[in-house]
């Protein structure tokens, strides 16, 4: 199997932002899979979570959600700086009727104004996603997200089928997880999936700085 994630490390450090959306942690623990499969491929990685807008009366009445808004309490609040800071952008979120979550949607439409400058192009992108169900939107929702990557002009780099772990998990597009309902958690397959996205995205990234540098 063509693994692109393998091979040395030497070469520009990628700037990675994982920026995500989570309600009762399913797509937190993705988001960390995520980066650490990206600080082993060697990059500097930032995690950042988008702005809570559902109401306080809705979180206090799910248990698991609002245990969820307490422990990442210290997770610094996404902004258009850290865009700008990234070579490579991962976004992650849950599935909202086959859409990316309002949360992060409402993020990505602050982003109008650097788009408008070319701010966002040229970037590597990739995504994850967590559903309830098995058939709960997946892969509409990270297709969803392409496009915006299409807008900004970036460069999508999927999972594919490119390393053994994916013909577990199952999903080319991205990294799904199926919750049941939140009553299954992140387990090793997805974890793994994760990890790997993270690694490859930051491996063509390098390449990409690399040959950009050379030329």
């Amino acid at each position: 199997m063509n693994d692109t994630a393998a091979g040395p490390t030497s070469g520009p450090s990628p700037k990675v932002a994982v920026i995500y959306y989570s309600a009762t942690g399913n797509v937190h623990a993705l988001a960390e899979a995520v980066r650490e499969g990206a600080e082993k491929a060697g990059g500097e990685v930032r995690v950042r979570k988008v702005a809570e807008l559902a109401p306080e009366e809705a979180i206090r009445r799910n248990e698991a959600w609002a245990a969820h808004v307490r422990a990442t309490e210290d997770v610094t609040q996404a902004s258009k700086d850290d865009l700008l800071w990234a070579d490579a952008v991962i976004f992650g979120t849950p599935t909202r009727y086959g859409l990316p979550a309002a949360q992060l949607k409402q993020f990505l439409d602050t982003t109008g104004g650097l788009w408008e400058q070319g701010l966002l192009a040229d970037k590597v992108y990739a995504a994850f996603t967590s559903s309830a169900t098995r058939h709960g939107g997946q892969e509409s929702t990270l297709l969803a997200l392409s496009n915006t990557f299409y807008h900004w002009g970036g460069y999508i780099v999927p999972p594919g089928y490119t390393d053994p772990v994916q013909f577990e998990a199952g999903n080319p597009y991205g990294v799904g997880h199926v919750s049941d309902d939140g009553a299954t958690p992140v387990g090793d397959v997805e974890s793994s999936a994760a990890a790997y996205l993270g690694r490859r995205v930051t491996t063509v990234t390098k390449r990409l700085l690399a040959g950009a540098a050379a030329a």
